[in-house]
């Protein structure tokens, strides 16, 4: 029986054509861009696999890849967890997982919806924060950034208390969070795939971009060991399948900066070349393995134990001799 391999993707056109075409190649394996449209209450699976690079931009997309879950769909990665993480929960649980992080601070909103009334809704904050108390912990420079935010949205620099205030008035309803700069030797994103492929790139944050680099490859052995053993740790924790984990290096010391990417840019000519057909073989590897897989995204949610039948696991592709007809 062939599994069914669906992708759904943005702006990007590089992925999905090597990652579909590449899938097809495999005995007993169908991948398709995923079609979705009207979703009933009683909806069935279509997908064994479901890759999602796209529904944090589009929110039909997000429902309806829970409708896929409770259906047995296994979905890359898990939309109920992916609804709701956050950074800054993730800086938290970094910490408490033994990884450098940078010190960081929670701020509340700047603004409200028009629907809160301060002084009934806001009895709970602490006004006036203590600014002083935070600077003193976080430290300037600093980075003023959303608590779940992404792609440099809304990201400052501020190095002082006025440009801290100017920037702080100026978010809106973003919750946001400061956080101590970290003045870099070196910058590494880790492309990581399923829970064990961790690829290590060196990148340029000023130019936002992918830097090749052959001397890179030869990391002091100390330093390669940490970046792979955190970012395996931090991947592992939040149970992505696809992520990018990012560490800012000062005096040898990986900082992990960013790692809540669950739609990592994939892109051949962001991510060069000669590290996209690694990316893509890991991706169609990790899909392929998930399809045969009998664990399924909602096995992990209390209610599927609740449903009228048990988690069934999705059919195993052939393998190549069966698949040719070969004794």
């Amino acid at each position: 029986m062939t599994v069914k391999i669906g992708l759904l993707v943005g702006m990007e056109d590089s992925f999905p054509q090597a990652f579909i075409e590449r899938c097809n190649q495999r005995p007993g394996v169908h991948a398709e861009l995923a079609r979705i449209g009207g979703t009933d209450e009683r909806f069935e699976k279509r997908y064994d696999v479901l890759i999602d690079r796209i529904s944090h931009e589009v929110k039909h997309y997000r429902f309806h890849l829970k409708a896929a879950a409770l259906a047995g769909t296994q979905v890359v990665n898990d939309p109920f967890w992916w609804s709701a993480d956050d950074k800054f929960f993730g800086y938290s649980l970094a910490a408490q997982l033994g990884l450098a992080v940078p010190r960081t601070v929670m701020l509340p909103q700047k603004e409200y919806i028009p629907a809160i009334d301060p002084s009934r809704s806001l009895r709970n904050l602490e006004y006036p924060l203590d600014w002083q108390g935070i600077v003193d912990y976080v430290g300037f420079p600093a980075v003023l950034k959303p608590a779940d935010g992404g792609g440099w949205r809304d990201v400052s620099i501020v190095r002082d208390a006025a440009e801290l205030l100017a920037a702080y008035d100026a978010s809106g309803q973003n919750v946001m969070t400061l956080q101590e700069f970290i003045d870099f030797d070196q910058y590494i994103r880790c492309i990581c795939v399923g829970k064990d492929r961790i690829l290590p790139i060196q990148y340029d944050p000023k130019r936002r971009c992918y830097v090749h680099n052959e001397a890179f490859q030869w990391l002091p052995k100390d330093l390669h060991d940490r970046v792979m053993r955190d970012a395996l740790t931090i991947n592992r924790a939040l149970g992505y399948d696809m992520n990018s984990v990012e560490f800012a290096v000062r005096d040898g010391v990986p900082y992990a900066i960013d790692f809540t990417n669950p739609a990592p840019d994939m892109h051949r000519d962001s991510i060069l070349p000669q590290y996209f057909d690694t990316v893509v073989d890991w991706m169609v590897d990790l899909a392929v393995e998930l399809a045969a897989a009998p664990r399924r995204t909602r096995d992990a949610y209390p209610w599927a134990a609740m449903l009228p039948r048990a988690p069934s696991a999705a059919p195993s592709p052939p393998s190549a001799g069966e698949a040719s007809g070969a004794p």
